[in-house]
């Protein structure tokens, strides 16, 4: 990425738009890497736990380093906008969550669903561009410590990501991961191949 450009720019440019969603990422990243005196992790030296899929943990990856592919981005789906910032070799952190209500807003919310919907007028699609880009630039300037509780938290993380080995799925032929493999009529299969088989014995609890 352009290195003349700031980091807020980087994050927008990766993400695609300007969101209150990924100004929250943005915000929750700055005050994890402050609070832990850290740097954007090169490998796997610092460790992410995000509590949701929103637009948020672009931001997380694009300050702190902690992507997917790496294997220090894990995922819990809880719904919360929530964000702990672990440093491996201590097994230790903060998590940063937003406070509740902190940045609702109703007419902003209401024009929302209006756009999404495709029932906003001209006139309400700009108010909402309006408020979407008022929201996004409070949240930048709103002090984090305002915007969040940080506290102070001890992980158990598992180990680095590894590399595993593929075998062949026996009903469809494609390589999986053998961590991930199954077995289905004693023959090793995908969890694709294996989801009718699967149905069938949940049906029998």
């Amino acid at each position: 990425m352009d290195k003349t450009k700031s980091d807020w720019e980087k994050v927008v440019e990766f993400h695609g738009h300007v969101c209150p969603g990924l100004a929250i990422g943005f915000k929750a990243a700055q005050e994890g890497l402050k609070a832990l005196a850290g740097t954007r992790a090169v490998d796997e030296e610092l460790v992410a736990i995000v509590e949701n899929d929103a637009c948020g943990v672009d931001a997380i990856q694009v300050l702190t380093g902690c992507t997917m592919g790496k294997g220090n981005l894990i995922f819990r789906d809880v719904g919360k906008h929530a964000f702990a910032f672990i440093v491996r070799e201590k097994q230790e952190g903060v998590r940063v969550s937003l406070k509740h209500g902190k940045m609702e807003n109703q007419e902003h919310r209401a024009l929302m669903q209006k756009v999404i919907s495709g029932k906003a007028t001209a006139a309400e699609k700009a108010e909402f561009e309006k408020l979407h880009g008022q929201i996004c630039q409070t949240i930048l300037d709103t002090p984090g410590e305002e915007l969040f509780d940080i506290a102070t938290v001890k992980v158990e993380l598992p180990q680095k990501a590894m590399v595993f080995k593929s075998v062949a799925c026996a009903y469809c032929g494609e390589g999986v991961m053998e961590p991930r493999a199954m077995v289905k009529d004693g023959k090793p299969c995908c969890a694709d191949c294996a989801t009718h088989y699967r149905s069938k014995l949940l049906a029998l609890d």
